[in-house]
């Protein structure tokens, strides 16, 4: 049983990526309560693995928290678009690398109290580099570490990206790769 009811919902602001939305609901006991919802049309996550299980990473500056970040290559979806799809175009345009074996490893939500965002999760592996394709606003660099080295970046603070955490971790797990 869902434990509270819509009764509207009205859009205070509609960006390129994002829309910020006022939700009024009520509560099983009859409260009304607002609920501020930002919507996203989710992204795709992947997890790069060579043959000799290296990790490609990307480092890249972001705006928001005015740092470069290292992550996994990911990137947002298009409205109604095939996260199948989206995934290899994004791993292209990050990382310059091909894959020509993929694996759905599942989804998960970023922030579900207050966005909507939904990330798949990939893995890529029989990799084929080359060049990357960055969109003309994005700041770039591709790095290759070893499974272990990803994971001791985790423990020494020097990845921070929950998406890449929760997606090294996940891979990890489904894979039985160690940890540590």
């Amino acid at each position: 049983m869902i434990p509270e009811k819509p009764i509207h919902t009205r859009t205070l602001y509609q960006g390129k990526i994002i829309s910020l939305a006022l939700r009024d609901s009520r509560l099983q006991d009859g409260t009304l309560v607002k609920r501020e919802i930002i919507s996203t049309p989710g992204a795709v996550v992947i997890v790069p693995l060579t043959n000799r299980r290296e990790v490609r990473l990307v480092k890249q500056f972001r705006v928001a928290a005015e740092t470069w970040v290292i992550e996994l290559p990911a990137g947002m979806l298009e409205p109604n678009e095939d996260p199948a799809l989206a995934a290899p175009r994004e791993l292209l345009e990050e990382t310059g690398d091909r894959a020509a074996t993929w694996r759905y490893l599942g989804k998960f939500y970023t922030a579900p109290g207050i966005l909507d965002e939904c990330l798949h999760l990939y893995l890529a592996t029989d990799l084929t580099p080359g060049p990357n394709h960055p969109e003309f606003d994005e700041h770039i660099k591709v790095m290759t570490v070893p499974w272990s080295e990803a994971l001791a970046m985790i423990q020494r603070g020097e990845i921070e990206d929950a998406k890449t955490i929760a997606g090294l971790t996940h891979a990890g797990l489904r894979l039985n790769l160690p940890f540590g």
